[in-house]
């Protein structure tokens, strides 16, 4: 953004800021929320600046872009919210009763990193192909097989190294 463009965005800012936060305030009934949507949607404001500035009223498009940003929040609150309803009525991990040799497995997976674990639960528990694998990782199909080939094998030697200290402990008693 050249100085004379700062310049003319730092009016509009100042301007149009206390403004939108009103508006939108009235839509989410947080003040700190329409706030943070606003100030997103000036950001984004500033990026385009260049043509923004063009336009009869780029205030009305801030507002829009502010607006859709205040229902994308409330559609994930929604879900969010419904998610949890669902989640309630079921029990809680620490209830449900496992077999020794599910915990162990549960423990397994728990051992490794984040992104071996995502790979192995979407490609053998989700049965999803490598392919949509990594599309829903956002990665490549390569290293969605480079991290399956490292989790079988870190999964194999922890279930194996289990499995060694059960007999051992077996022997013990």
């Amino acid at each position: 953004m050249r100085s004379g463009e700062r310049q003319d965005f730092t009016e509009f800012y100042a301007g149009a800021f206390p403004r939108l936060v009103g508006q939108v305030f009235l839509v989410v009934g947080d003040l700190h929320d329409a706030e943070d949507l606003v100030q997103e949607a000036m950001a984004r404001a500033s990026a385009r600046w260049g043509r923004l500035q063009e336009y009869d009223v780029p205030e009305a498009w801030v507002r829009r872009v502010a607006m859709n940003l205040a229902a994308d929040r409330a559609r994930r609150s929604r879900r969010r919210l419904a998610a949890m309803v669902r989640l309630a009525s079921m029990p809680a991990a620490e209830d449900v009763e496992l077999a020794s040799e599910d915990r162990q497995i549960v423990a397994a997976l728990g051992a490794l990193p984040l992104s071996q674990r995502q790979v192995l639960v979407l490609h053998h528990l989700a049965d999803l192909p490598v392919g949509e694998v990594a599309a829903t990782l956002r990665v490549p199909v390569g290293t969605v097989k480079s991290r399956l080939k490292r989790a079988r094998r870190a999964l194999a030697a922890s279930l194996s190294e289990a499995e060694l200290e059960g007999v051992q402990d077996a022997g013990n008693r």
